[in-house]
Order: structure tokens, then C-alpha cells, then sequence
């Protein structure tokens, strides 16, 4: 159950973002933005923790702003899956730096809010 609670807040975040940053577009059907949520859980379960490890030297300098910049390179990676020259699943950005890194602030956020809101499953 925690994992399908898990899978429901990273979609609210993702479409959060996309509806709040200007930049971050999607033009897929329901179930392609379920397949980019799905990358997504599995790009913050897989990547993020290898770029988490390489990147502490500066991470722990900034005191965990870094942490924001990685969160962006992760949203670029299931940007450039989903988008046209990989999968087709209908999500571009149009930049790297105001949309993408916007987006992973905001989902970011909207992650926390949704974990604060929805119960544990404990």
C-alpha cells in the first residue's frame, strides 16, 4: 500500500508542476503521464541516490542546496525519456534552467504538502 500512496504523490507532484511552470509541457493521454510518473519513481529510486553520493562534497559546502540542482538533473533525465527523441510520451521542457529547475522545486514542495495531507499506511 505505501508504494501505491507513494506512486499517487509523485504523480500529484508531476501534474502539480506541469500545471504550475511555465515550460514544462505534456500532451500525452492519461496513461502515457502514468508511464512519465512511473519513470519518475523510478528515476528518484534508482539515479537520485548515485547523484546524492557523488555530489555530497558539494552538497555538504552549499548545506544541502545542491540537493535542489540534483532534483533538476533528475526531472531532465525523465524529460528526455519522455520527450520526442526517446519514448514519446509527451513531456517537454523548454529549458534546463527556469523550467526544469522550477518544476523540481515545485515538485519538490507539492511532494512534501502531499505526504504532510495523506495518511502513513502505517
Amino acid at each position: 500500500m505505501s508504494f501505491i500512496l507513494s506512486f499517487l504523490v509523485t504523480a500529484g507532484s508531476l501534474a502539480i508542476a506541469i500545471w504550475i511552470v511555465e515550460g514544462l509541457e505534456f500532451t500525452g493521454s492519461w496513461w502515457e503521464f502514468l508511464i512519465v510518473a512511473v519513470i519518475l519513481g523510478l528515476a528518484n529510486l534508482i539515479v537520485k541516490p548515485i547523484l546524492r553520493l557523488l555530489s555530497l562534497p558539494i552538497v555538504l559546502i552549499t548545506f544541502g542546496l545542491f540537493l535542489i540542482v540534483v532534483n533538476a538533473l533528475v526531472l531532465q533525465l525523465v524529460v528526455w525519456l519522455g520527450g520526442p527523441s526517446m519514448m514519446d510520451l509527451g513531456l517537454t521542457s523548454t529549458g534546463f534552467f527556469w523550467a526544469t529547475f522550477l518544476a523540481a522545486i515545485v515538485i519538490s514542495i507539492a511532494g512534501w504538502v502531499l505526504n504532510l495531507i495523506l495518511p502513513d499506511g502505517e
